[in-house]
């Protein structure tokens, strides 16, 4: 960035809460003292950037400069619906104007494609999810209310069973939108999103960098899979507090 723009952090007693976390871990006796800051700006290519992806670069990007600290870019494309090259390359054009680079560090959630569908494999495997038939208007029908849980009559299916339509959802034997692997949570959750949501979904769509390769697409947030994951694998689980990230992390 321009040197001539005194930045916000330049001033006398400037701070924020994410540095306040940040300096308390880094800190002598700190969760994380003597690493380094490493974050993530994880833009979906289905469009060009806006003001609120800005606020997030400088957050991601200048977090990481202030400390010394490196900053990935990572293209989270995993809906081929929307995405198009002409996007990515858009996005990062647009981060270098604004005077960041993330180096040799560019990613795709895309190149994690398959250690995804084993971590779904083995949320099924682990009894957290199921392979569910309902269409996305009998999903609403049967979604509940305050007082009612939803209901799936696929709920119980066999581990197995749900193993083998899972590997054929794979292999592109069905149709757009015949079936669902949905995470097993809780159905009379009083937050409906909760309410088993589906994790992938069945799309028959060319993807700008995998191709043909692949007939199933994650669709839930990074955070609830992240959650899942985390809960149902025990694997480590990176945070939306944007708490210091102490080792690097691929993508």
């Amino acid at each position: 960035m321009s040197d001539e723009i005194k930045k916000p952090e330049e001033a006398e007693g400037w701070s924020n809460f994410i540095h306040d976390f940040i300096e308390e871990d880094l800190a002598e006796g700190g969760r994380y003292a003597g690493q380094t800051v490493h974050t993530r700006f994880p833009p979906e290519p289905n469009g060009y950037l806006h003001i609120g992806h800005a606020k997030a670069i400088y957050v991601d990007f200048g977090t990481a400069e202030k400390y010394n600290g490196l900053c990935n870019l990572r293209m989270d494309d995993t809906n081929p619906t929307k995405e198009d090259v002409e996007y990515v390359d858009a996005i990062k054009e647009d981060i270098a104007w604004l005077g960041y680079s993330w180096e040799d560090r560019f990613y795709y959630a895309s190149d994690y494609f398959p250690k995804m569908y084993e971590a779904a494999v083995q949320l099924i495997r682990k009894g957290l999810a199921y392979v569910c038939e309902l269409t996305p208007e009998q999903m609403r029908e049967n979604r509940g209310d305050l007082t009612h849980p939803a209901v799936s009559p696929y709920r119980d299916r066999p581990v197995e069973e749900s193993l083998d339509l899972f590997a054929r959802m794979k292999a592109g034997e069905f149709e757009d939108g015949k079936m669902t692997l949905r995470a097993k949570i809780d159905l009379a959750s009083g937050n409906f999103n909760m309410r088993d949501p589906v994790i992938y979904r069945i799309n028959h769509l060319h993807h700008h960098r995998t191709g043909d390769n692949w007939c199933i697409y994650q669709c839930m947030t990074l955070h609830i899979r992240s959650r899942m994951l985390w809960k149902g694998l025990r694997i480590p689980f990176a945070r939306w507090s944007l708490r210091i990230i102490g080792r690097s992390m691929i993508g």
